[in-house]
């Protein structure tokens, strides 16, 4: 067990987990001579995805930013139409849609799972609103009984920003099968990673045709390579969003080690919760009765800013990377130019300003855990938080 001051120990706040399985199908695909997407290795990685998620079908794009993207193609969205997301989340989700002259609305989020508030998005929905963005942080499944009745009732798009949240369900069933589309992300931060990657789920028939239409510039493509048209031509708005079969085949490794990977990681996770959610001076991760989590993120929310930076600053000295999350999308320039904020965000900003993310990734050794907890619990008794 490593005493809280063992300078031998580092632990960086994550690093992704590659074994020999992914060098095995990279090696493959460069042996077949195929770099390029549109292969076995993005069909496969597609085939799994789609069976993991629920979804009716998954596409293969450079990232998860390039999902959200297609979603505001494929619905059509135009300037001045609104979705309303919060504003604790990263960028991609909003830019994704202002980058079409399409308004962020931001609200704010429930004070237990940091996700977006339903009672708050339903306040600020206008007869521009065209979706809610919803955003399962931390992996943790936002209340999706109560947002997919409010976009029904509505008459709205659910949409689904579950970037971190790939194995994660809701009352057993799986995030990214409830919205209209959902976006998932392979960046070398989350759980599943191959470097740069994401995948665009879809759950409507009608939109899988449109779907391939945008991730291949716009062109019919796809159904000139599968016979169907004897010429492919430029028929819509779109753009290149092909994930390369070196990538897809290092995803396709990752895929299917998912549950041993996963399964590390709740491991872990639980381990850190053991470790603090006792403790009366700090908020921990809260998960809904029926969420089922994916262990993307434990973070710990301290009673100040300044015990906040502070906590980062003595983990550092120790050779830990701790790190905040989102600055809150209404603060920034870009959050206040292309968007608007929709009531008083205050949990928001609370958030922002105290919570801390503990390093966690299924690789972490026992050792550095404990040097993690050891040094945390000793931060907080030094400031009477435990």
């Amino acid at each position: 067990m490593p005493s809280s001051n063992d300078n031998r120990v580092s632990v960086p706040f994550c690093k992704p987990d590659y074994s020999p399985l992914e060098m095995a199908h990279l090696h493959a695909s460069v042996d077949e001579g195929r770099l390029e997407g549109g292969g076995r290795f993005t069909k496969e990685c597609e085939t799994r995805i789609s069976t993991l998620s629920g979804c009716r079908e998954a596409y293969v794009v450079p990232s998860c930013t390039a999902a959200l993207e297609m979603m505001c193609l494929i619905a059509g969205m135009e300037p001045g139409d609104e979705v309303i997301m919060p504003s604790f989340t990263f960028v991609s989700t909003a830019n994704a849609f202002a980058i079409r002259g399409v308004v962020p609305v931001f609200v704010d989020v429930d004070p237990a799972t940091l996700n977006i508030c339903p009672v708050k998005a339903e306040a600020a929905i206008t007869d521009r609103t065209r979706a809610i963005m919803i955003v399962h942080y931390a992996g943790v499944p936002c209340d999706m009984r109560s947002l997919c009745a409010l976009a029904d009732a509505h008459g709205i798009d659910l949409l689904e920003d579950a970037a971190q949240a790939l194995g994660s369900d809701w009352m057993g069933q799986p995030l990214g099968s409830f919205g209209r589309f959902a976006g998932i992300s392979f960046h070398h931060t989350k759980n599943i990673s191959c470097g740069e990657g994401g995948a665009l789920l879809v759950n409507h028939e009608e939109d899988r045709q449109r779907a391939e239409f945008i991730r291949d510039k716009g062109t019919n493509r796809a159904d000139f390579l599968r016979g169907q048209e004897s010429k492919y031509e430029w028929l819509v708005l779109g753009s290149s969003y092909l994930l390369s079969e070196l990538a897809s085949a290092v995803l396709l490794g990752q895929l299917e080690r998912v549950d041993d990977l996963n399964a590390k990681r709740m491991r872990l996770w639980t381990r850190y919760h053991q470790a603090f959610d006792s403790l009366s001076g700090i908020r921990t991760p809260s998960i809904p009765t029926g969420a089922g989590h994916n262990a993307h993120i434990y973070h710990l929310r301290l009673p100040t800013p300044q015990l906040r930076d502070a906590f980062c600053q003595t983990m550092k000295a120790r050779n830990i990377v701790a790190a905040p999350h989102y600055v809150p999308l209404h603060q920034t320039p870009g959050g206040r130019l292309y968007g608007r904020a929709h009531g008083k965000l205050d949990v928001t900003c609370d958030a922002a300003e105290t919570l801390v993310r503990l390093p966690l990734f299924s690789a972490m050794t026992d050792t550095q855990q404990a040097y993690v907890i050891n040094n945390a619990r000793d931060f907080l008794s030094a400031n009477d938080l435990m």
